[in-house]
C-alpha cells in the first residue's frame, strides 16, 4: 500500500549563479593593502557600480579568502622594461575572486 503526502511541498528549482570580487592589491602578495575593486553579482540580488563606496569591501586579499570568497586567477608578474620602472599606467596587481551562490526558488506545488 502506498500512501500520497496530504499536502503538496513546492518544488524546488536549483540555480547557481557567480558573483565576481576584483580586488586591486598594493603589491603582488595577497595580505598586502586594497587600492582599488569591483563588484559583480551574477545572482540579480544587487547591483553594485565603480565608486560606490569609500572604503574597500576587504582590507587584503586573505580577509577576502577568510569570508568564503575563491581566488580564481592573480596577475601575471612581468618585471618593468628598464627605465620604466616609475611610469604610471594600470594597476598590476589584481586578484579575481568568487562566490558561488544557490539562488534556489520555490515553483509551487509539486
Amino acid at each position: 500500500m502506498t500512501t500520497q503526502p496530504t499536502t503538496a511541498e513546492p518544488a524546488l528549482t536549483s540555480a547557481v549563479r557567480q558573483q565576481v570580487l576584483v580586488l586591486y592589491l598594493n603589491n603582488s602578495s595577497l595580505d598586502s593593502g586594497v587600492i582599488g575593486w569591483a563588484r559583480y553579482d551574477g545572482t540579480g540580488a544587487t547591483s553594485p557600480t565603480a565608486g560606490d563606496g569609500d572604503e574597500p569591501p576587504y582590507a587584503t586579499g586573505v580577509a577576502a579568502l577568510l569570508d568564503g570568497w575563491r581566488l580564481f586567477q592573480a596577475s601575471q608578474l612581468i618585471p618593468p622594461y628598464p627605465g620604466h620602472e616609475y611610469d604610471v599606467s594600470f594597476l598590476k596587481h589584481e586578484f579575481l575572486f568568487e562566490k558561488l551562490v544557490n539562488t534556489a526558488t520555490a515553483t509551487g506545488p509539486a
